[in-house]
Order: structure tokens, then sequence, then C-alpha cells
């Protein structure tokens, strides 16, 4: 599962002209899912992400996790994310996972970011053109795959 995490101060997903999800300061993260992930990954990235000390504290010193800064989070599913473009132009998608594994790995996920923040998240809509926007506090921007765990 590779995730890209955005500190933002505002973020929101629209489908169709019509917003479907928005947040203010917290996080919009992009999530990858393949074949390969399991439960241990969903449980480890939720973890991480809402413990990510990515949040200023009074000294301005990046300090303070989605968590104890009490922010939102929009989850957002992009299978781009397991592109490979080692050949050619145009990238393969063969790592990411197709719906029927994908879907149920995303709900999960939810689910467990949910259990650990201790609240409902935002979520984008699995498969549709969505149009993604946001505000990126910093900014920062952090990638953490769950397979390669540095």
């Amino acid at each position: 599962m590779r995730v890209v995490i955005q500190r933002v101060t505002e973020a929101s997903v629209t489908i169709n002209n019509q917003v479907k999800s928005a947040i203010g300061k917290g996080l919009l993260v992009l999530v990858g899912i393949e074949d390969a992930d399991t439960d241990e990954d969903i449980e480890w990235l939720a973890t991480k992400m809402v413990q990510l000390r990515i949040f200023n504290d009074e000294a301005g010193v990046m300090n303070v996790s989605l968590k104890d800064d009490g922010g939102d989070l929009l989850l957002v599913s992009q299978f781009t994310l397991h592109a490979n473009t080692k050949k050619g132009n145009r990238p393969s998608y063969i790592k990411a996972s197709k719906p029927p594994v994908a879907i149920p790995m995303y709900e999960k996920l939810i689910g467990q970011i949910e259990k650990e923040l201790g609240k409902p998240i935002q979520t984008g809509e699995f498969g549709a053109d969505m149009k993604v926007a946001l505000l990126n506090d910093g900014p920062v921007t952090i990638i953490i795959d769950s397979k390669n765990k540095e």
C-alpha cells in the first residue's frame, strides 16, 4: 500500500460538479492499493498516518500528530500511485489492485483510520473521476510505502 500524505489547510473532492467531501486543517491522503497488501499493511499505515508528527507545536516545530491536533483526514483512492514507468512512455498499472480486491481493502483502511483517529473521516469515491482540490500547508508532502518501512 502506498500513500501520499499532504498537510493541508483545506481539501475537497468534487464528483460531477458536486462537492462530495471537504475538510479544513488536516491531511489529504492519496492511497494506492496492490494485491500484496494485507490487513497488517492497513493497521501499520493507519497508525502511522494519525501519529505522524507533522503539525507545528507552539514553538513552530513539527512535533504534533493529526490525532493530537484534532484535524481531519480526507482519504482518496488513486491507483496511479502504482504506476510503473520503466519501459516506454505509457505507464503500466499492473501492480495496482482491481476493484474486487481494492474496494474491500480501501473500506478496511477507512475503518482502521477512523478507529485510530477516534472519529469519522472524509473520502473520495472509489473508481470515480474526481477533482481533488487542496491548499498544501508548508508545503508538507510525505510518501510512505508499507512494503518499504523506512
